[in-house]
């Protein structure tokens, strides 16, 4: 370890992302790329040469982006209150980070930063939580989750109560991720009691395919923010916009602590262009929803395997196996077997993470299921 650098940093592991599309493999050299949630469908032709046209004519790349985003939060404004009539949202509410990541950084740092707080998640889910408090030296508590992947309360609330330093902030996804089970009445709750000296954090990824939104308990909870992301049913993963909405004081001090022009001109162009066209882009949803449950059906017809209903854009199972010490090999087995076959899939938690893909790719995942089960079955 270099003798300047933090020494609790030795204990951490980089974020492996996924295999770029050259990894070698014994069969396969083009994969299904079903491991990271990603939409399986790119822009439009129409649409990129759109954005093409943009970077041509409009953006000058000796000029700064614009670090005020304003007319981007404009357009996210409109957006979100058109799932409820009653809302209200103005730019003021919006702030946009570079992904996701970046928006759990900055109240990260807004929140619990030099020892002012911990954080609380419920295993398993997005582990970028625990990463990047633990790489800020923020305090991680962690508590399980049943059967059913909700939350164990009594533990959720017995760290709040007894945790030194304090809970600040409580992070949860709706639906999560990697279990795909949205927020249950119970769990929504018991958020809804909690003191508003701790933020509650809800990550709102995958609300284009789940349709449910916990935005308008902004209106009565100034210490509720909602993060969502133009990652998945935007399809603009490679240009890293994500926003969050909260309250107006929030959200000016997200503004003090993210970096400045923290968005390349051209996914700005892209963000705005994903607005606009917002209709074009969601006309994939109710597709991706039916494949989903027909996915989520037939994997479900094989005895040896346990699967979870889905709010998401991906379905999470486990293989049943009489010895539960086994479950990290088996799972090893399954995604090597996925991959020598050309699919990625995603070990996590206990279990796999499959994405919905296309219909071609969801095929694929059915017939190499049927191999992978026979071919690893005395391990079951």
């Amino acid at each position: 370890m270099l003798p300047y650098i933090r020494q609790d940093l030795a204990r951490f592991s980089a974020y492996k992302p996924h295999p770029a599309s050259d990894t070698a493999s014994p069969v396969a050299t083009v994969f299904d790329r079903l491991d990271t949630n990603e939409s399986p469908y790119d822009l439009p032709v129409e649409l990129k040469q759109k954005l093409a046209w943009t970077y041509e004519q409009v953006i000058e790349t000796n000029r700064y982006p614009d670090g005020g985003h304003e007319e981007l939060k404009r357009a996210i404004a409109e957006y979100v209150n058109e799932s409820d009539q009653a809302l209200s949202i103005t730019s003021s509410n919006i702030s946009v980070g570079n992904g996701s990541d970046e928006l759990i950084r900055s109240l990260l740092i807004a929140t619990c930063l030099g020892g002012n707080g911990s954080i609380l998640v419920a295993n398993p889910t997005f582990s970028m939580y625990g990463i990047l408090a633990q790489t800020l030296g923020i305090n991680v508590v962690t508590v399980g989750r049943n059967q059913d992947f909700e939350i164990d309360l009594d533990a959720a609330q017995s760290a709040i109560t007894q945790q030194n330093p304090p809970i600040k902030a409580i992070f949860v996804v709706h639906p999560n991720s990697p279990t795909a089970n949205a927020l249950t009445d119970k769990e929504l709750t018991w958020l809804q009691t909690i003191s508003e000296d701790i933020l509650i954090v809800i990550d709102e990824a995958y609300f284009e395919f789940s349709q449910n939104t916990l935005v308008k308990e902004l209106q009565t909870r100034p210490n509720w923010v909602i993060m969502r992301t133009f990652s998945k049913a935007f399809r603009l993963a490679a240009m890293r916009v994500g926003y969050c909405i909260a309250h107006p004081e929030l959200i000016s001090v997200l503004e003090k602590v993210r970096l400045p022009y923290n968005l390349p001109s051209f996914s700005i162009a892209g963000a705005l262009l994903a607005m606009q066209e917002r209709n074009l882009l969601l006309k994939s949803i109710p597709e991706t929803i039916n494949e989903r449950n027909n996915l989520k059906a037939a994997l479900a017809q094989h005895s040896q395997l346990k699967v979870w209903n889905s709010a998401a854009n991906f379905i999470y199972l486990q293989p049943k196996i009489n010895n539960t010490a086994k479950i990290d090999n088996v799972l090893t087995s399954f995604s090597e077997e996925f991959r020598n076959m050309g699919t990625l899939v995603r070990q996590t938690g206990g279990g796999l993470r499959i994405t919905v893909g296309t219909p071609q790719e969801n095929a694929h995942t059915l017939m190499r299921m049927k191999v992978v089960l026979e071919n690893i079955k005395q391990s079951l």
